[in-house]
């Protein structure tokens, strides 16, 4: 069930665009404001609205870090604002000075890319602020632009209809030409990447003027190649969609449309979930939040509506399943509805005594093992920390904590919730360049010692870039309180 739960009606014309980080969310407007908000409780901060561009705001997007929002406008700037002060970091005037209709940001804060009316492309170094390059495609408007997860290459869209891949030389990598009639609106790449054999594939959505929303496959191959397959058309909106956006972990797909609806779609399955009405006017703006179930829709009937999936943590997005209270009866109620890296001091003393090593009590104790250290515990450590010498018994030790981590699994974690590494459950999971998640600590270790390999597919990685798992979190923090 998805369920609205405020609606901010700060601006006084259409609202153009919304952009969530983790803890803000702004917007942008025909009224040459951008107004931010604190994500949590949606109250206004204090140095908004920012008042800075001459004409409409059409765009305006966050660092990955939070820090800065970038926007770009009519008035041919694209401004780069601290969101620390409210003040203006940076203008960064358009070659040929045209009205930018769109701006994005790289994930890894490299780079930033604006498009304008003329068709124009300008890529920035976003650390130094200074123009890199430019490019373009004549005779049509830029509207529309998403980085690739691995920062090395962007999509644009315009209004001529066409989808082009660009790499940071702003050299052409491919083109679908007529990819929406009568003219793109927005495109959006999904946060993930997908390998397999001499391939790596990127998911994109796009939306256009053709009242249709479309989810594509591109492929990039060992020889350099590039391919893009249309794998989905959801015709679920009856005028023209107007904006798209991916949730953070890639399994939600969201758009917004001229008939003033909201369409929430199962990305992987372009199965539609949910409708939402609540817009007076069209919907010109959609954002998931990066770290809670939540959406942002604004509209040209002036207000910014947001809206809550009750059920998300319920087969789309997140998986929550009961955990069962024992495995092979081995574990006491009190701890089996814990998680072994939970345990306490205490908890992890009655473990002992149950497993018949109660002569370890008083060395564990004194050296406050408690269930993360416990799950730490190595033959050197064993030795040289604790003082066990019997050979024997570090390894009767050290295969129960084996038992317990193999329990663990059987005992009702979802397998997604443990790392493939080291089949722990995990605490700060990343999203690495192969697409799979894993602990951080554990995928770091990982790429400086194993050549930059993935873990599960033995491919290279494209890039060492690991981004942060919010929806997992979150996932695994619910579960977590549910047992």
């Amino acid at each position: 069930m998805a369920s609205l739960i405020c609606t901010l009606r700060d601006h006084q014309d259409d609202v153009n665009w919304c952009s969530f980080s983790a803890r803000l969310l702004a917007t942008c407007s025909g009224d040459k404001t951008l107004r931010i908000y604190d994500a949590h409780d949606f109250s206004e901060l204090p140095f908004s609205p920012l008042t800075g561009h001459g004409y409409s705001v059409h765009c305006c997007c966050f660092s990955p870090c939070g820090q800065f929002l970038a926007s770009c406008s009519t008035d041919a700037s694209t401004l780069v604002w601290s969101m620390v002060t409210g003040d203006i970091e940076a203008v960064l005037e358009h070659p040929g000075r045209g009205p930018v209709r769109i701006c994005a940001l790289s994930p890894d804060s490299a780079h930033l890319v604006s498009g304008a009316s003329d068709g124009t492309l300008a890529l920035w170094n976003f650390p130094s602020k200074k123009l890199s390059r430019t490019g373009g495609v004549s005779d049509t408007t830029m509207v529309a632009c998403s980085f690739s997860p691995c920062s090395q290459m962007f999509m644009t869209g315009s209004t001529y209809g066409d989808l082009r891949l660009w790499d940071l030389d702003l050299n052409h990598l491919l083109a679908e030409k007529n990819a929406h009639d009568l003219g793109v609106s927005c495109c959006s790449f999904a946060p993930s990447i997908l390998s397999g054999g001499q391939v790596v594939q990127f998911r994109l959505a796009s939306c256009g003027q053709d009242c249709h929303l479309k989810i594509w496959a591109i492929s990039k191959f060992a020889s350099g190649g590039f391919k893009m397959v249309l794998l989905h058309t959801l015709a679920g909106q009856t005028a023209p969609v107007l904006c798209c956006a991916y949730s953070s972990d890639g399994q939600l797909l969201v758009s917004g449309s001229v008939d003033k609806s909201v369409k929430v779609y199962d990305a992987n399955n372009a199965v539609l979930l949910y409708t939402l009405n609540q817009h007076e006017r069209y919907v010109t703006a959609c954002s998931f939040s990066p770290t809670s179930p939540l959406i942002a829709t604004g509209s040209m009937d002036k207000t910014v509506n947001i809206w809550r999936l009750e059920d998300r943590c319920s087969g789309h997005g997140f998986k929550e399943e009961s955990a069962e209270t024992s495995c092979k009866g081995k574990a006491t109620a009190g701890l089996s509805k814990l998680l072994v890296a939970d345990w306490s001091e205490r908890d992890v003393t009655e473990w002992l005594v149950e497993e018949g090593l109660e002569g370890l009590v008083d060395k564990f104790k004194a050296n406050n093992i408690d269930g993360t250290e416990l799950l730490s515990l190595t033959k050197e450590t064993l030795a040289s920390e604790l003082g066990i010498e019997s050979v024997g018994l570090r390894s009767k030790l050290l295969r129960k904590v084996e038992e317990l981590k193999n329990d663990s699994v059987c005992s009702g974690i979802p397998d997604e919730f443990l790392c493939p590494i080291t089949r722990e459950l995990m605490r700060d999971p990343v999203i690495a360049a192969d697409g799979y998640s894993y602990e951080r600590e554990a995928i770091e270790s990982w790429i400086n010692t194993k050549n930059r390999s993935s873990p599960m597919t033995n491919l290279p990685l494209l890039t060492t870039l690991l981004t942060p798992n919010h929806t997992l979190k979150m996932a695994i923090s619910r579960w977590k309180t549910s047992q």
